[in-house]
């Protein structure tokens, strides 16, 4: 180890990890490589396909606008603007390899790049006195956008296909107590996709615990001691920090420079749980770096915008697809005796029940004979559900494998009863169930779609449905409800979890 141990603390006791207290610039440090080899290709990759973009937007400009009549002062100008693009996106950092693969990040450089090179373009234009078609502009970064985001896209997916098979994946050193690191390896490694393999666990000395089983990863737990060692014999990239307040202040910080030293990336986790980027700021407060929890959006403007957004959007969607509603009814109407529709009372934004619409896809008699099945529920404890439900019309399974028996409740939106986005709509005996803390699902209008849709839906355990309703109520914004939205065309096509 570089560096001298920790003093011992005043209570006699020994600390509980050895850290650094200096790593002097004359001590040879491990050799280490500052990059893996896929995040330089990856990096190259997405200079090529920005390139490429660039190139491909200027083209479309130059041919719309003008054809094939070009001035040589549009051909200076086109071929100075893809260098210009990329010079932009490294300034945005959307070449930082810490966004490469997981985060909105690396798309939010591109769309703030294509703001940055248009008024680059005008600021440029207005200082050389060179006067530059504004039709040129406004087609040529908009479709340079589009594709690069497009591209980077693909080249996203494709860094996710290699990390499902364990490739291009971040090496993990985790420090902390057995609880809070076992949870910590738990969630660094639920999304492989994100890039982060846990290789090694330091804990603290003393720490007799036995954290849950974690395969190879055992026998580390209980022998690596020194967070600097430990982060050389396994060659880290990453060192994750298990929030503790045993390692913090002046500690944390000595271990920062000692990790910075060595090329190793240093992230904390501060032991929040199921709250997203948007709530959580850092505040300088008396000298202090704070973390600051801002409070979730339950009420006001923002919700205002969002009860506009559903009914408008929900009056148009009723609006194109009438003739479909109109089929899907008189199909109902032919192939089974009964109503159309299937009202059912269910519980909406602080415990205000209403009518739920949907279209009839079981017999009429389907509710009389429920209790007779329940033995036999494939659902999660708590609500029912059957994979061959013998109560299901043929045409009902056919309209829930694509979810179109949900198509009615666009009217319960249109009506305010329901949100496009938002959590599942509980029946009243479900939330009879509920916990002091499954209550927050009421704080919003229940939704078409959530989380919860796009993550399994009737494959999810009762846990785990619950989980993702108060993950959306704690960090809802229009901007998951559109990405939601988006996902939710994806999990209707495949019919994952619909039955």
């Amino acid at each position: 180890m570089n560096g001298a141990e920790a003093p011992d603390r005043v209570d006699g006791h020994r600390p509980l990890w050895v850290v650094p207290h200096e790593v002097p610039a004359i001590v040879p440090l491990p050799s280490r490589s500052t990059e893996p080899r896929w995040v330089g290709v990856y990096r190259w990759a997405a200079v090529g396909g920005d390139l490429l973009a660039a190139m491909f937007g200027v083209s479309v400009a130059l041919l719309t606008r003008f054809g094939y009549h070009v001035g040589s002062s549009y051909l200076v100008v086109s071929s100075l603007l893809p260098l210009a693009w990329i010079g932009v996106v490294a300034l945005s950092k959307g070449y930082d390899s810490r966004y490469f693969g997981a985060g909105p990040d690396e798309f939010r450089s591109l769309l703030r790049s294509g703001v940055g090179l248009t008024a680059l373009v005008a600021m440029t234009s207005y200082v050389t006195k060179t006067e530059i078609a504004r039709g040129f502009v406004v087609l040529a970064i908009p479709v340079l956008v589009l594709s690069a985001l497009l591209l980077r896209y693909g080249l996203r997916k494709d860094l996710h296909r290699h990390r499902v098979r364990g490739r291009c994946m971040h090496r993990v050193l985790v420090v902390g107590r057995s609880g809070p690191a076992a949870t910590l390896c738990e969630h660094l490694e639920s999304r492989p996709t994100d890039g982060f393999r846990v290789v090694a666990t330091c804990r603290p000395r003393g720490d007799q615990h036995v954290a849950a089983e974690s395969g190879p990863l055992q026998p580390e737990e209980l022998d690596e001691p020194d967070i600097l060692a430990a982060a050389d014999r396994h060659a880290v990239e990453v060192v994750a920090i298990a929030t503790d307040p045993e390692l913090a202040g002046q500690s944390l910080r000595r271990l920062s420079w000692a990790l910075e030293q060595r090329g190793i990336e240093l992230i904390v986790s501060p032991g929040i749980i199921e709250v997203a980027g948007p709530r959580i700021s850092i505040r300088p407060v008396a000298g202090l770096s704070l973390l600051h929890l801002e409070r979730p959006s339950v009420s006001g403007g923002p919700h205002l915008m969002k009860a506009v957004f559903d009914r408008v959007v929900a009056l148009g969607i009723v609006l194109l697809l009438s003739p479909l509603l109109i089929g899907l009814a008189i199909a109902v109407k032919l192939t089974s005796p009964g109503p159309i529709l299937f009202r059912q009372q269910r519980v909406g934004r602080a415990g205000v029940e209403f009518t739920m619409l949907k279209f009839r896809s079981m017999y009429s008699d389907a509710e009389a004979r429920l209790g007779d099945l329940y033995s036999l529920s494939d659902g999660n404890g708590v609500i029912f559900k059957m994979r061959d439900d013998p109560r299901m019309t043929p045409l009902g399974k056919w309209i829930r494998r694509f979810s179109l028996d949900e198509l009615p409740q666009l009217f319960n939106v249109v009506r305010g009863d329901m949100s496009l986005v938002g959590p599942r709509p509980p029946l009243a005996e479900e939330v009879a169930l509920y916990a002091a803390d499954d209550s927050r699902r009421m704080l919003v209008k229940p939704g078409m779609t959530g989380l919860w849709q796009v993550s399994g839906r009737s494959d999810l355990s009762w846990d785990e449905s619950v989980r993702l309703d108060l993950r959306y109520v704690d960090n809802w914004s229009m901007t998951l409800d559109l990405l939601i939205l988006w996902k939710t065309v994806r999990a209707v096509i495949y019919g994952a979890g619909a039955y």
